[in-house]
């Protein structure tokens, strides 16, 4: 009979040992399928927190902090709204001031902010990030109607060679739609998850939407697209350049000049800018890495928590587009992280209407082109003759959103984008030229092909077209009539062409 040297037996119980906890681990960590709408989420290895359970908990720290710092004084007060001013960067104004508020009133939200703004500096050892560590991926949020348009912007992601994974984060389980959330976003790396199985139902709304979806993301470094945005490169090149490399916060402009109250420089603690300094931020598009912006996002999501009461007001004054648009920027201001604003102006590209344009989306430049032009004190937003104009990268079709089932077609908006002056079908983005050129190919043309593809496939699966007939018809004759073969006065796509 063999015997055991000492040396051996301690060897094998160790190996005994070993393989008990792993197989513990293992099953201990293996997700379940609940009675959530979600899919489950497998965690990256197996000693990973799902990301489900990483959420829940995150929140059950985040809230408490929220609720303990309530701004504790009526809303602002309005005296009016802010006009949609354009942007001038040679000529200051003064600040608009349509917002009033107390005395006692500034100094209890400013407390307030203060000691949230502590809070965060020195979070509670339970407020552990959400996101897995060096992990990149896409953000949005859709439901409903929006659904299929961002469907038709995924598919414009994939066309442009990104292999970002997508997280799409939807309000309750209204919005979960069981076929295309478990069969067809798989397909193209996608996944959806309900932000009411995180933190509860009627916990937030609408535009509040956009920041808890970042937080509650297993991604570290972000792209955030709306539904209705896509890109014209892969923008996951983007997270390693600069301005993003430097700064880990980048964000786009709107036409429009800053209509940040006063009130809330004063709240903050901050020195209010010259208008001249930036564009008000468009925020269809934004990167953002939660190892440099976490306390930034966490101050955001304190904006957006108290927006519809108090900051969206103070933030905006009842200017062009309200809502989450000015708090990414302004947070990390606030707490003073880095950021970079890109300078050259959004431009509108629609069509002609009489005299003017009939602007039915919003292009964002290259932020790589840009920051290599503001380093070198070149701002063509001050004077575009310093430099030739940089690439685009960014479309933000929004305007109407490009879905068949809705008003993409007919006369159901003013813009009428898909309709010539006499009734006959026409490309929507025919002007400016210049603008167009800049896109380096033709996108509109790609765009149609990849909602053509999301209408006939998926014309009876939507939950919002499952009563609207003949969609995959009407497209293809749209599409037969504009785009199957060329015409003598199609836009040139192409700075050479």
């Amino acid at each position: 009979m063999a015997v055991l040297r000492p040396g051996r037996l301690r060897s094998l119980l160790l190996a005994i040992l070993a393989s008990i906890l792993v197989c513990t681990v293992y099953v201990y960590w293996t997700p379940t399928t609940a009675a959530s709408s979600t899919v489950p989420v497998v965690p990256s290895t197996a000693f990973e927190v799902p990301l489900a359970e990483r959420q829940k908990d995150f929140w059950k720290a985040l809230q408490p902090l929220l609720d303990q710092h309530h701004p504790n004084c009526p809303s602002p007060m309005k005296e009016g709204d802010a006009a949609a001013n354009h942007f001038d960067p040679n000529q200051d104004a003064p600040r608009p001031d349509m917002t009033v508020m107390s005395e006692d009133d500034q100094k209890a939200m400013e407390n307030a902010h203060t000691r949230f703004v502590e809070a965060i500096r020195n979070p509670p050892k339970a407020l552990k990030p959400v996101h897995t560590p060096g992990k990149r991926g896409l953000v949005s949020t859709a439901g409903a109607k929006y659904l299929p348009v961002f469907l038709s912007s995924l598919r414009m992601l994939r066309r442009a060679g990104s292999t970002l994974p997508v997280e799409l984060y939807m309000k309750d389980a209204s919005e979960y739609e069981k076929k295309i959330c478990r069969d067809v976003l798989p397909e193209f790396d996608a996944q959806c998850i309900v932000l009411a199985d995180v933190m509860g139902k009627s916990a937030i709304e609408h535009y509040q939407l956009k920041i808890f979806a970042v937080l509650f993301s297993s991604f570290e470094q972000i792209v955030w697209m709306d539904a209705d945005c896509f890109p014209l490169g892969k923008p996951e090149d983007l997270l390693h350049s600069e301005p993003f490399v430097s700064t880990g916060l980048v964000t786009w402009p709107d036409f429009w000049a800053s209509s940040v109250s006063p009130l809330y420089y004063k709240i903050t603690r901050q020195e209010a800018p010259p208008l001249t300094v930036r564009q008000s931020s468009e925020t269809g598009v934004f990167l953002v890495s939660k190892q440099t912006h976490l306390q930034a996002l966490i101050l955001a999501a304190y904006y957006n928590f108290y927006g519809p009461s108090h900051y969206f007001r103070l933030l905006t004054q009842g200017g062009p587009g309200e809502g989450d648009k000015e708090t990414f920027l302004h947070a990390a201001m606030a707490l003073g992280a880095p950021f970079y604003a890109v300078s050259d102006r959004v431009q509108a590209i629609g069509h002609q209407n009489g005299g003017k344009l009939s602007g039915s989306a919003m292009v964002q430049t290259d932020p790589r082109e840009d920051y290599a032009l503001t380093t070198q004190n070149k701002w063509r937003v001050k004077d575009p003759s310093v430099a030739p104009a940089p690439r685009l990268f960014f479309i933000h079709a929004n305007y109407p959103k490009f879905n068949p089932g809705d008003n993409v077609f007919g006369l159901g908006w003013e813009t009428t984008p898909t309709i010539k002056a006499d009734g006959s079908d026409s490309r929507a983005w025919t002007a400016p030229s210049d603008t167009l050129r800049r896109l380096g190919y033709d996108a509109e043309k790609a765009y149609w092909e990849e909602i053509k593809w999301v209408t006939c496939h998926l014309e009876n699966v939507f939950e919002s077209w499952k009563h609207k007939a003949g969609l995959c018809i009407k497209v293809e004759d749209y599409w037969n009539n504009v785009f199957a073969e060329p015409h003598n006065d199609d836009p040139v796509f192409s700075q050479d062409g």
